[in-house]
């Protein structure tokens, strides 16, 4: 985050030449500034009041009013269930875990019987390591809804061919016919909408009259660099809040 404007840069940004881009274009005025002032600047931002310690620093004691709110909302002493609330590491991720497997056990097994659409994205990692991202759109109970299906690691390439199997294994993991797909968005990379070998081709191959649609959202984030600077904003906090 710039400690300046208080926007939050991607990762991308923290190269040095694209901070000091940055710095260049939004806040020509900070150049000459020296090493120190930018520490004073970080040294405040780490002393900033926080909520937990705006709480913290109160002269009041709070702990009653939740004791009370506790023992209100369980009929029982707020205590005697703590206490038995295990809260190690491997306890809770193992919770997540169970959580997990619910949603996504109960998403497959309705997909299992319902048509929907799929968007699929390859994204790389930081680490170099490339992973296939799938969400869904159906509708349920006549409201249409939109779910991560799942978020993949391509272990040997990514090439149209393993992406479709990435896709196709796991449909036969969860029993989920292909023939469900109606609709599938992917962007213009050759890997996605090759003729021979993209990840489309090989779908229509097993899917007969599955419709293949270009995702803009790429296009459209390569147009608002170059829209003014209100807009731009406008648009940021619109697919922040999106995303």
């Amino acid at each position: 985050m710039c400690l300046l404007c208080n926007k939050v840069l991607g990762n991308d940004a923290m190269k040095p030449f694209k901070l000091q881009d940055h710095l260049r274009r939004c806040h020509p005025d900070k150049t000459e500034k020296d090493l120190k002032y930018f520490q004073t600047l970080k040294d405040k931002f780490q002393k900033r009041p926080t909520l937990d310690r705006m709480f913290a620093s109160t002269s009041q004691r709070n702990n009653d009013a939740v004791e009370e709110v506790l023992k209100t909302v369980l009929h029982k002493p707020a205590s005697d269930i703590i206490k038995r609330i295990s809260l190690s590491n491997n306890t809770v991720e193992i919770r997540f875990d169970e959580m997990s497997f619910d949603i996504e056990s109960f998403l497959c097994n309705y997909l299992q019987t319902t048509h929907f659409s799929i968007q699929l994205d390859e994204s790389t990692l930081p680490d170099k390591a490339a992973l296939l991202l799938a969400y869904l759109r159906f509708i349920m109970n006549q409201e249409i809804y939109e779910e991560l299906l799942f978020a993949r690691t391509l272990i040997t390439d990514t090439k149209g061919e393993s992406i479709f199997h990435v896709l196709k294994d796991y449909f036969i993991e969860k029993a989920i016919p292909l023939s469900n797909i109606i609709p599938v968005a992917t962007d213009g990379a050759p890997a996605m909408v090759g003729r021979y070998r993209g990840l489309i081709s090989y779908l229509q191959q097993n899917v007969s009259g599955v419709l293949a649609i270009h995702c803009v959202i790429h296009r459209q984030y390569l147009v608002a660099k170059n829209l003014g600077v209100r807009l731009h904003e406008t648009l940021h906090l619109v697919i922040d809040a999106v995303n």
